[in-house]
């Protein structure tokens, strides 16, 4: 656990990680009865940067805060939001994000950004200082999560497509549910004394870590195109429908 703390930061941006988690896992319960929240799925709203906290040369966290101290964000589990900014030619963009905290953290929200050197919107965000604003719309997605929904979920996801299932300290998950969730981290560059995966996730590692083909589980995926595609072969290939598939 001390080693996996002490590269999460550096798992943020090349990590791909194979979650299998029970549907009924009890973390997800107090979900069913929650305040409605702040963001507006029609018009921008704007929230203030109130710390921001660089985590690496290129990956920051990004702490909002939300209008009372137990004002809840509102942002159902798998689904995103869209934020907008402006882009090195002050031109307007917008992109989807998933924050990197539930509705059970009140009064703010946090956002983890990997900022490319060509990226339009992270920009925006390396460009931005604590007291500035930033313009948020959403809840957005098609996934809709109902407690009790399947057996059982497999998650597999790569890069920055690793937060819209990191919502939750996933270690602290798998250390808290042994029996429930799991988790299982593949480097394609991984330092000295790693003992995870290594490489790109296969059939194989998908076959070993996330449940089985059935009618009541469901295989969600979410990372760069080149991902998603091959990640679609490898489940096609391991015999899971589209059913039991679902791409973020």
């Amino acid at each position: 656990m001390e080693f996996m703390q002490s590269h999460k930061v550096e798992m943020l941006g090349i990590a791909v990680a194979l979650v299998a988690v029970g549907a009924t896992t009890a973390f997800y319960l107090y979900l069913t009865k929650k305040p409605k929240g702040c963001l507006d799925p029609e018009n921008f709203k704007e929230f203030k940067l109130v710390k921001r906290t660089q985590l690496s040369h290129n990956v920051a966290k990004f702490k909002f805060a939300l209008p009372t101290p137990m004002s809840v964000l509102g942002l159902p589990i798998g689904q995103h939001m869209s934020c907008r900014g402006k882009d090195s030619l002050g031109e307007e963009v917008t992109k989807p994000y998933t924050p990197t905290t539930l509705d059970s953290n009140v009064g703010y929200f946090e956002l983890v950004i990997k900022m490319y050197p060509q990226g339009r919107m992270s920009h925006h965000f390396r460009e931005m200082r604590e007291g500035d604003y930033l313009a948020v719309k959403g809840p957005k997605g098609r996934f809709k999560y109902q407690p009790g929904q399947v057996k059982a979920f497999g998650m597999v996801a790569g890069g920055t497509g690793i937060t819209p299932m990191y919502q939750e300290e996933l270690d602290t998950i798998a250390s808290n549910f042994p029996q429930r969730f799991a988790v299982y981290y593949v480097l394609n560059q991984p330092p000295v004394g790693w003992d995870g995966g290594v490489g790109f996730v296969s059939k194989d590692m998908i076959q070993t870590h996330c449940p089985g083909p059935a009618p009541d589980i469901q295989i969600l995926r979410c990372g760069p195109p080149p991902m998603n595609k091959a990640m679609a072969a490898h489940l096609d290939a391991l015999g899971y429908t589209a059913q039991m598939q679902f791409q973020f």
